[in-house]
């Protein structure tokens, strides 16, 4: 299969994102990889391949891109020295927030539907990390575009801040997997339930769950909390969404 890279035209420039064909002649279902916090790096082009291998389209943007030119990060390093973390991540977040994240979202849409190679129809997303967040809140603001919407290791989704990413839920047409860690205080059980019970009450087709034994990041091999056993579950999960969503609909 193929990766390039591309400038996506979005409301504020040119953003940096990549395109991974499968093998053969499309047109295919197409699927969007929201990155983790960690930024774009080799572990997310082998994710992004391995689903392209799968028969998607794959588009991965970077959500940094307003943050400049940057080379990969060496997650084992930046990790371990406290001041290079801070560094590092504060100049990546402070260079996005939710308001950017779905125009981008929209950006990629709108590329994807100009794209000849792509399946008409709706769009898979799936995303880490940070990116669980952002697939909720484009599931919501583009309902009518996303049909499958899948999240994993996210933080932060069911809050009581007043754009907390669950709030969007009476908006989501997409049907929603979302598989938290055991071990991350960023979505304990009560936010899990919190986001199911909004899903629930606005008859959104849902499946939100916690890995058991599993720590925040459990997707990732470059991280030191990658958990193979959960991160093949992943994969079985989020092949059997898209599968369903996007194949077998398109096929009936």
């Amino acid at each position: 299969m193929s990766r390039e890279q591309i400038a996506l035209p979005t409301p504020d420039g040119d953003a940096r994102a990549y395109v991974f064909r499968p093998e053969g002649a499309g047109p295919w279902p197409a699927v969007i990889v929201f990155m983790d916090a960690p930024a774009i790096r080799p572990a997310l082009f082998d994710l992004s391949e391995r689903l392209a291998g799968h028969g998607y389209f794959v588009l991965l943007p970077d959500m940094f891109w307003r943050a400049g030119p940057y080379e990969p990060i060496n997650v084992a390093e930046v990790f371990n020295d406290e001041a290079a973390r801070r560094e590092v991540f504060g100049k990546f977040m402070a260079s996005t927030d939710a308001q950017k994240q779905v125009s981008d979202a929209g950006a990629c849409l709108d590329w994807l539907a100009r794209q000849p190679d792509v399946q008409p129809g709706k769009v898979g997303m799936t995303g880490y990390c940070m990116g669980a967040g952002i697939v909720l809140r484009a599931a919501a603001a583009f309902p009518d575009r996303v049909g499958a919407a899948a999240g994993f290791h996210g933080g932060r989704l069911a809050t009581d801040a007043p754009d907390s990413p669950h709030l969007g839920a009476p908006k989501i047409k997409a049907k929603v997997y979302v598989a938290g860690a055991d071990e991350d205080a960023g979505f304990p059980p009560e936010q899990a339930d919190r986001l199911r019970n909004a899903l629930d009450a606005a008859d959104v087709d849902n499946e939100i769950t916690i890995y058991a034994g599993a720590r925040h990041g459990y997707t990732m091999p470059d991280l030191p909390v990658y958990d193979r056993a959960a991160a093949e579950r992943h994969w079985t999960e989020l092949l059997k969404l898209f599968d369903e969503t996007l194949k077998e609909k398109a096929a009936a």
